[in-house]
């Protein structure tokens, strides 16, 4: 049944095309943002589990930043 709604619907051969484009760009910027992202950044969010202080001196240390 799904099979004949599907093929029923013009130009559905398009769809898997823009499905991979847009994947394939989302992917392809993800790479970027990885590649460039700022090093303290990293090193900030990667320590920031471990880290005991309190949420509001946080804050207040972005603030000031």
């Amino acid at each position: 049944m799904y099979k004949n709604v599907l093929q029923s619907i013009d130009n559905i051969a398009i769809w898997p095309v823009i499905s991979f484009a847009i994947f394939f760009i989302f992917f392809i910027v993800l790479l970027w943002w990885v590649f460039s992202a700022d090093r303290k950044f990293i090193d900030k969010m990667k320590s920031l589990p471990m880290d005991n202080t309190d949420p509001n001196e946080i804050a207040l240390q972005n603030e000031n930043e």
